[in-house]
């Protein structure tokens, strides 16, 4: 049997008239920037996530650049994240001039560990982005307690997290921003590349829309050297579409997830776990082995295909050298990603599937 890792056309299949007519409303609208479509989804995606303001962008890293300025981050603060993470979410502080500062993660979570955020606070820090990583929303009341304590501001970087839940609520509006990315293979993705700030904050959202469109206030009156950060129409509307899938989307990857939970169970695979009050999207579903590499080339030969998020810590990345970190400096986030892969999770796939992915892998684990 061959199971792929993700399969966006069989997405499309499903889609493709509600797709077409969108498209081709933008098409008679002419509305190829911004536009209509976009300002109905900024609104249909507000009210999904429960907050006063969605401002749509170009890239989920854009949301998160925006996100920090429009909280005042910007040359010599320090701002605390993980290193567990695609790298977007340090570039995005470095474009604001501030310093990342990378902390460990907690083991069993793989999520920011909140005491060793409180542990790197210095006087120039102002600002955390925990990370929902795999759609895991992070201990955001430990968090948010330490943010009150120091008087931060809190960003989440939700970009993987779309509809995922902490105590009943969706993320999104926990923080003073929250940034979500649409990239084409989230649980919520355009077909090319988009993203959205999400905030329950007036000033954010005003400066932020202010911002991602060349700092203009009125048509050719720029207040701020601001950014070409629009989402184009096309987007907006393929978008609107989407989203009225997620929730029916979202659930039948908890139901391919606790499939793959019950069969692996009690195996040498190990998985992160899930926090009792949170509720995760179920964006990823990682594993960690020993041996991962000839686990992933054996998997690959009975058509099982993988991925790896993320292979090389932030920290420990070329770019960001200059900081000064060496392997070791955060152990636990170096043992994750020398061991992490993702297993095959799309909404379109069988439970077949599903079973023949896990118990393949448990054969092959077990025999490493």
């Amino acid at each position: 049997m061959n199971v792929p890792y993700f399969d966006l056309k069989m997405q499309y299949a499903s889609l493709r008239q509600e797709i077409l007519d969108a498209v081709d409303r933008v098409c008679k609208n002419a509305s190829f920037i911004l536009g209509e479509e976009v300002a109905h989804f900024e609104q249909e995606f507000a009210d999904y996530c429960g907050v006063r303001h969605c401002v749509a962008v170009n890239t989920g890293t854009s949301a998160l650049h925006l996100s920090l300025l429009a909280s005042g981050v910007g040359p010599g603060d320090e701002v605390i994240t993980t290193s567990n993470t695609f790298i977007a979410t340090a570039e995005a502080i470095s474009y604001t001039g501030a310093k990342p500062v990378f902390v460990d993660i907690d083991p069993a979570t793989a999520n920011i560990a909140p005491q060793a955020v409180e542990k790197a606070i210095t006087p120039r820090t102002r600002a955390i982005v925990p990370v929902h990583l795999y759609g895991r929303p992070v201990d955001l009341d430990a968090i948010l307690a330490i943010a009150d304590r120091h008087k931060l501001s809190v960003i989440e970087d939700a970009c993987q997290a779309h509809g995922a839940r902490y105590r009943g609520k969706r993320i999104g509006g926990f923080g003073q921003a929250a940034a979500f990315s649409f990239y084409p293979g989230k649980n919520l993705g355009a077909y090319g590349e988009g993203g959205a700030l999400t905030t329950n904050d007036d000033a954010v959202a005003k400066l932020a829309r202010t911002l991602r469109d060349h700092g203009q206030v009125a048509r050719y009156y720029h207040d701020y050297v601001g950014y070409n950060y629009r989402m184009d129409g096309f987007q907006g509307a393929v978008l609107r579409v989407k989203l009225r899938h997620l929730d029916a989307w979202n659930a039948r990857r908890r139901e391919l997830c606790a499939l793959y939970r019950t069969l692996l169970a009690g195996s040498p695979v190990q998985l992160p776990q899930d926090l009792p009050q949170a509720e995760s999207s179920h964006h990823l579903f990682v594993v960690y082995v020993q041996n991962r590499d000839a686990v992933r080339a054996e998997l690959e030969k009975r058509g099982v295909a993988t991925a790896i998020h993320y292979p090389v810590p932030v920290h420990l990345q070329k770019a960001y050298a200059g900081l000064g970190h060496r392997p070791g400096s955060l152990p636990h986030t170096e043992h994750a990603c020398n061991r992490v892969f993702s297993m095959p999770l799309f909404p379109e796939m069988t439970d077949e599937q599903a079973e023949y992915a896990a118990k393949t892998l448990l054969e092959i684990a077990s025999r490493k």
